[in-house]
């Protein structure tokens, strides 16, 4: 015959209290930091009084969060304006670079992108450098038009001035397993881009006009902000290395972050001391400007798997991107 230890009656009545406390005040048990957290300011380098931001811009370009394993990563759009609304607050931050590494993105995200730097822009009076990392192509080249300068790392790609639609085509598939998708519409247009069935002539046309207006917005921002050598090919939406992309002006210079420091100080008259600093949510010891994280989440040793980019799911969409990586 068993017997029951009275001894752990006093351990199970503690527990069931912390349980009943618990689910009244609903804590938050945070594993992993993430990006939830508010942003605080961290110096890099300098000691004097005026600022200058270092704004990481970097994969692709979307207005949508991203839920992954253990934490929560929010859209770039919502993180780059986060950071410009806190630099609009200083008075101190005279200028702003923006280290882009990203072949672009949705064309409504990128486009609110490109907005709120230029509003940012005005309404501060801070100068704007954008140095190109890896990849600043299309979406990545649209949010930095509005910079002072313009600096591509030497082994940058740039470029990819255009637009894509990208849409599943499934119905080849579904002929092979005997599925049939069924749609009853309103006008005969209204399931135009169906990934269940092959465009008609008209509905490709139309998508094709959506797609060239799109194409005229990029390149007239291009002509807005940047002198491009004459006769120069950029509708064609191909790549440049950082050399050909300099010669036909789409960028000022080609250099480092170190270089963009340097102009970011010579635009807005700064004295050599003046600070460089970053937005983060959590601190990093030895802490430099080639870190592009704002909290720990974003470190590879905490990312025990990155589901969001091993299975991104393809969005049906127009796009500024260079197909360098699927859109998510």
């Amino acid at each position: 015959m068993r017997t029951f230890d009275t001894r752990i009656l006093p351990a199970a009545m503690f527990v069931a209290m912390l349980l009943l406390c618990t689910s009244c005040i609903k804590p938050k048990i945070t594993l992993f930091p993430d990006e939830t957290a508010p942003l605080k300011e961290f110096t890099l380098q300098g000691s004097g009084k005026e600022k200058i931001l270092l704004v990481p811009v970097r994969g692709f370009i979307s207005d949508n969060p991203r839920d992954l394993p253990f934490s929560r990563r929010r859209s770039t759009v919502q993180e780059v304006v986060s950071h410009l609304r806190k630099a609009e607050e200083d008075k101190d931050v005279k200028a702003v670079i923006f280290k882009v590494d990203s072949p672009g993105g949705s064309v409504t995200a990128s486009d609110i992108l490109y907005h709120e730097i230029v509003g940012y822009k005005e309404r501060s009076g801070a100068k704007l450098v954008a140095v190109a990392m890896g990849v600043a192509a299309s979406g990545g080249y649209y949010i930095s038009l509005p910079a002072d300068s313009i600096i591509a790392h030497p082994t940058s790609v740039i470029g990819s001035i255009g637009v894509v639609f990208l849409r599943p085509n499934v119905g080849g598939l579904m002929e092979k397993i005997g599925v049939e998708v069924r749609v009853d519409k309103s006008g005969r247009n209204k399931d135009m881009g169906s990934p269940f069935r092959k465009a008609t002539p008209e509905e490709e046309q139309m998508l094709q006009g959506l797609i060239d207006e799109m194409a005229v917005r990029f390149l007239s921002l291009v002509e807005r902000h940047r002198k491009t050598a004459e006769g120069a090919d950029i509708a064609s939406a191909r790549i440049y290395g950082a050399a050909e992309a300099l010669r036909l002006g789409l960028v000022d210079r080609i250099g480092y972050v170190d270089d963009a420091v340097m102009e970011a100080k010579s635009l807005a008259r700064l004295r050599e001391d003046a600070k460089v600093v970053v937005y983060r949510r959590t601190d990093f010891p030895d802490d430099n400007v080639y870190n592009a994280s704002t909290a720990k989440a974003d470190a590879p040793e905490l990312r025990l798997i990155d589901l969001g980019d091993a299975l991104p799911p393809f969005r049906s969409g127009f796009y500024y991107l260079w197909l360098s990586e699927p859109p998510r």
